[in-house]
């Protein structure tokens, strides 16, 4: 029987240390990232898995209280609802894409303004931002004062160009409308920060080739600067799209409970929130919020391939 001598076993001992340690050095960015990666993921995942539970089951009243096992029987509740669920849906999707187009261009078109330097530069640009410092809910508030339809601003300039007052949040078809102008005037400045960092990135070798055949500056834009332009324009969509989709607190700020009288301005989020907080009915908000989390992970998936279809 051989005996491992000190010699040998500091010897093994160092050598692991070193295999240890070049290993590590190999896989340092993953090591670094791993606590808060796994922190994150505890994060997501834990509440995700709680909320899949519950929506199998007939939750109500108190998440405390026994429930039974019922399956997929919530899912086929919210999706045979057509007086509350596909409306919301459909307000959701309309909230969506209008804002989010409507950001897009303007953004773009700001952002196009502040690309050359200019005298006043920074202060425009401060002024631009200045909406992004107020929370949302302080910002539903004031758009509330402004638009309402007997002491509002709005209405009081109207009547100084002969415009008869409007109903704005109080209209059934105005409602959601007014609430989409809202989320435009406060996040559009996150879109420009985003393109006019895109902008700011490109070479202008392209420009002044394409200036100097001749191209007038419509088509240096379309056939020069977008194409350029698209991968970012894609990650612009994806942050804000993503965002605008989960919108609650401006709707419920400006509305309140159900989006409205008549659910005027009622979004997934705002009916998953009565269904929870003011029906108690904890089963079948559930299964609202996983459809909507597969909507959300629908669109994530399809802006990423699109995004990288464009980046080959």
């Amino acid at each position: 029987m051989s005996v491992l001598t000190p010699a040998r076993t500091s010897g093994q001992s160092a050598s692991s240390r070193d295999n240890f340690s070049a290993w590590a050095n190999r896989h340092r960015k993953w090591l670094f990232a791993a606590p808060a990666m796994i922190f994150v993921g505890i994060l997501i995942v834990f509440p995700l898995a709680w909320t899949l539970y519950l929506s199998l089951t007939d939750s109500q009243g108190s998440v405390r209280a026994a429930s039974d096992f019922v399956g997929l029987e919530n899912y086929l509740t919210v999706l045979t609802d057509t007086e509350r669920f596909w409306p919301a849906v459909g307000r959701t999707l309309s909230f969506t894409l209008t804002a989010l187009a409507c950001e897009i261009v303007l953004g773009m078109c700001i952002a196009l303004l502040l690309w050359r330097p200019f005298r006043g530069e920074k202060w425009v640009r401060v002024a631009i931002l200045l909406p992004l410092v107020a929370t949302p809910v302080a910002v539903g508030m004031m758009w509330r004062l402004i638009f309402d339809p007997n002491i509002g601003f709005a209405n009081q300039l109207l009547g100084l160009i002969g415009i008869p007052p409007q109903p704005w949040l109080s209209g059934q078809d105005s409602a959601l409308p007014t609430t989409i102008f809202m989320d435009i005037w406060q996040w559009t400045p996150m879109v420009v920060l985003i393109l006019l960092a895109g902008l700011t990135s490109l070479s202008d070798e392209p420009d002044e080739a394409a200036r100097m055949d001749g191209a007038n500056a419509f088509q240096r834009f379309f056939f020069v600067t977008l194409p350029l332009m698209m991968p970012t324009v894609i990650v612009a969509i994806l942050l804000r799209g993503i965002d605008a989709l989960k919108t609650f607190d401006i709707l419920y700020a400006t509305k309140g409970k159900g989006g409205g009288s008549f659910h005027e301005v009622e979004t997934l989020n705002v009916y998953a929130y009565g269904l929870s907080f003011d029906y108690n009915q904890y089963g079948i908000s559930s299964a609202v919020l996983i459809l909507f989390f597969m909507i959300i992970i629908g669109s994530m998936w399809l802006l990423t391939m699109r995004k990288k279809a464009v980046s080959k």
